[in-house]
C-alpha cells in the first residue's frame, strides 16, 4: 500500500476554537444539531452537553445515562415528529430521544424484563422504528426494536444475528425503495457484518447478508456511492475493510501501513476515528485517522472497494490534542471540522473544501519528503490508561 499526497494538501495547526469537558472527562461522541455541536461524556460524568457553534461555548447539559453513555447521534422525525432529535444509548438499558430545549427526555425506550447494556443505537428514516444493540450477557446479544410511538416495551427482539457484542446498528436511508428502508446494517465483536429486515418478526427469516471478517468489530456504516450502496467497517486491530451490498469482503487493510517517514519525523496511522459519508470523494467516503499523540488525518481512495487504489492524504490538522482523538465531526456546511479526544477537549478547525484527490492523479505526490506529523517528545507519556500507547476499545 502507497499514501500519496494531494496537491491541494494544507497542514493545519491553527484551531478556531477550544474548549473542554469541565470534569476532564473523555469526549467519546460528536454530532450535531441545529446551532449546536453536541458531545458525550465518559464515565463517570456519562453527560452529553450542547455548545454553540459559533463561540463553542456550553450553554446546555444533558444528564445522559447511568453507569455509560454509549452511543449519540442526530435522527429526524422519530415517532412521526417533524424535528431533529438527539438518540442516545446507555449501559443502563435505555435509548433516550432528548427535549435538548427542555433539558429532559421526550421518548424513553428500554428492554422489558432484564436490564441490558446497550452499545449502540439508530433510528430508522421513516422515524417509526428504533434499534438498539446489546452487550453479551452469558449466550446471548440481541438488536431490540421498538416503535417509539410505543416505548414501554420492544416492538420484536433479534438475537440469532451475533453472538458477542453489538457495537454498530445503522439503518439504510437517503434510498429510493420504499421497503429498502427497513434495512439494517449490524457489526459486533464476533467478527460478523449483517444485513437484516427490520419488519420481519421471524428472526430465522431477518438476516439477509451476512460476511465474516474473523477479528472483533469495532465500528461500521454505510457508503452511499452514485452507483451502489457498499459498507465499510473499521476492526479493534485498527484494518480497514469495504463490503459490497451483498457484504462480499472488497478490501481488508491495516490502515497503519500508509505511511510517511521523512528526516526522523513522520505521519504514522495509530487508529481509525471514523469514516463520514462524502460526495467530495470518488469513493464517496472520507476516513479519519489518528496518532496517539493526539493528531488528525483525512484519507481517502480513489476506490475503497480496490485494494490495489493508493491512499491519498488530504489534510492534517495537528497541535491540538495531547492523546488519542476519540471522535471527529466533519460539518461539511460551514466548513469545519470539530474533534474531541482523551484529553477532554473539544476543537473546530477550518476544513479545507477542495474535492478530495484521487490518488490515481498523475499531479498527486510520493509522500517521502513532507513532513506531517510532530515529532515525538521522547519524554512523552502517550497514553497513561492503556499499555504500548494503543487506543482504548470503544
Amino acid at each position: 500500500m502507497s499514501l500519496l499526497e494531494s496537491p491541494s494538501f494544507e497542514a493545519i495547526s491553527s484551531a478556531i476554537k477550544s474548549t473542554a469537558h469541565s470534569d476532564g472527562s473523555y469526549v467519546l461522541a460528536l454530532t450535531s444539531l441545529g446551532n449546536y455541536y453536541v458531545s458525550s461524556a465518559s464515565s463517570p460524568s456519562n453527560a452529553i452537553h450542547l455548545f454553540d457553534k459559533s463561540f463553542l461555548q456550553c450553554v446546555q447539559t444533558l444528564r445522559g445515562h447511568g453507569n455509560a453513555t454509549t452511543a449519540l447521534r442526530t435522527v429526524r422525525g422519530v415517532g412521526g415528529s417533524d424535528r431533529h432529535m438527539l438518540l442516545s444509548a446507555g449501559k443502563d438499558g435505555s435509548v433516550i430521544g432528548w427535549d435538548e430545549r427542555s433539558g429532559a427526555p421526550s421518548i424513553k425506550m428500554e428492554a422489558s424484563g432484564r436490564s441490558r447494556n446497550l452499545l449502540s443505537c439508530d433510528a430508522s428514516h421513516d422515524g417509526l422504528t428504533v434499534a438498539a444493540g446489546t452487550d453479551l450477557q452469558k449466550e446471548d446479544a440481541f438488536i431490540l426494536y421498538w416503535d417509539p410511538r410505543k416505548p414501554a416495551v420492544p416492538l420484536r427482539v433479534h438475537g440469532s444475528t451475533h453472538s458477542d457484542d453489538i457495537t454498530a446498528v445503522h439503518f439504510l436511508k437517503n434510498s429510493t425503495s420504499p421497503t429498502s428502508g427497513q434495512i439494517i446494517l449490524s457489526a459486533s465483536s464476533d467478527g460478523l457484518v449483517s444485513m437484516s429486515n427490520s419488519a420481519e418478526d421471524d428472526e430465522d427469516e431477518a438476516v439477509l447478508n451476512v460476511g465474516s471478517w474473523g477479528c472483533s468489530i469495532s465500528q461500521a456504516g454505510w457508503v452511499h456511492g452514485s452507483t451502489a450502496t457498499r459498507v465499510w467497517a473499521a476492526s479493534d486491530m485498527e484494518t480497514f475493510s469495504c463490503w459490497s451490498n451483498e457484504l462480499d469482503m472488497l478490501q481488508n487493510c491495516d490502515i497503519r501501513h500508509p505511511s510517511v517517514h521523512s528526516h526522523g519525523r513522520t505521519w504514522v496511522t495509530d487508529y481509525v476515528v471514523t469514516c463520514h459519508n462524502t460526495k467530495r470523494s470518488d469513493s464517496n467516503l472520507a476516513v479519519f485517522v489518528g496518532s496517539n499523540e493526539g493528531d488528525v488525518a483525512l484519507l481517502s481512495s480513489s476506490d475503497v472497494a480496490d485494494s490495489s487504489a493508493p491512499w491519498t492524504i488530504n489534510s492534517v490538522w495537528a497541535g491540538g490534542h495531547t492523546g488519542v482523538v476519540r471522535s471527529v465531526l466533519w460539518d461539511e456546511n460551514h466548513g469545519v471540522l470539530v474533534t474531541g479526544g482523551e484529553d477532554s477537549k473539544l476543537i473546530t478547525w477550518r476544513c479545507p473544501f477542495p474535492e478530495l484527490s484521487s490518488a490515481s492523479d498523475n499531479s498527486a505526490m510520493e509522500m517521502d519528503s513532507v513532513v506531517l506529523k510532530r515529532e515525538r517528545d521522547d519524554d512523552m507519556d502517550v497514553c497513561d490508561s492503556e499499555p504500548d500507547g494503543k487506543k482504548a476499545k470503544r
